[in-house]
């Protein structure tokens, strides 16, 4: 088998599998971003030399326990304020040239607030006013892909001004804009034929929190990739690389979704 066929059928597989769980119930959804979550910190423990027989129990432990109380407000207030305090440290780390490693007990707090916890908050992402909206979930994965793929077609055909060449030298100015752009028209479409919002504004607000804070998740996991010396976290998708190779825009963007969410529920 060639390997753009290899590539085809993964990703084909990946593609219908996420969008299956997350349409069929929340307990598939959970299930689902369980089993990425155990894989993704055993990446995460390769990448970074963190001893996986310690960090996979906590991480599976964590997961069982919190996977459904969004509807405690306190504890996702706390939780997603955890996730955004690790995010903004590994934003400084992105921006440091200097910097290339953390202590070991950073790394474990790395692991809990950049790994675990937003598999964590992504099933409360996935809760609308009314209960359990795939749409919701569904619709952020679309807006992360519009974006990859509208920012990949822009750099491609013009850019020029490259955006952070020391981490990741094909990713251009020009790309980025042009991926926010169509992502923010890709939030007014959804809003308006998919999810059927009474309020477009906020879907476009979440656009832009996509675009740009999935660009900078992925510009992370390769400064995380590069410091370890390795070209992809795993290999369980061929052709693809491993679990936090596919969602590591995901898991960057759902703190700072989430935070927006609670903006929104305290200020209403």
């Amino acid at each position: 088998m060639n390997e753009t066929l290899k590539r085809a059928l993964s990703g084909a597989v990946y593609v219908i599998l996420l969008l299956g769980c997350i349409s069929y119930s929340r307990e598939s959804l959970a299930i689902l971003f369980g089993a990425f979550l155990i894989i993704g910190v055993y990446e995460f423990c390769k990448m970074c030399g963190l001893n996986f027989y310690v960090s996979i129990p906590i991480a599976a432990a964590s997961y069982y326990f919190l996977w459904n109380k969004n509807s405690d407000l306190n504890l996702n207030t706390a939780l997603t304020a955890i996730a955004v305090i690790i995010s903004v440290k590994l934003l400084l780390y992105l921006f440091n040239t200097k910097k290339t490693n953390f202590q070991l007990y950073t790394r474990y707090f790395l692991l809990f607030g950049y790994v675990i916890l937003p598999f964590i908050l992504a099933n409360y992402i996935a809760m609308g006013v009314k209960g359990y909206n795939p749409k919701i979930l569904i619709s952020i994965i679309v807006l992360i892909w519009t974006n990859d793929t509208f920012a990949y077609l822009v750099g491609k055909n013009i850019g020029k001004n490259k955006l952070f060449p020391s981490v990741s030298p094909k990713k251009t100015i020009e790309g980025f804009a042009g991926g926010l752009v169509f992502t923010i028209i890709g939030g007014a479409l959804l809003a308006n034929y998919y999810i059927m919002a009474s309020t477009i504004y906020i879907w476009i607000v979440i656009a832009a929190i996509v675009s740009v804070f999935s660009t900078l998740g992925d510009l992370i996991e390769s400064k995380l990739k590069r410091v370890a010396g390795i070209k992809d976290t795993g290999n369980i998708m061929p052709g693809h690389g491993g679990i936090l190779d596919r969602l590591d825009s995901i898991i960057f963007v759902i703190p700072f979704i989430n935070l927006f969410y609670l903006i929104l529920y305290y200020v209403s």
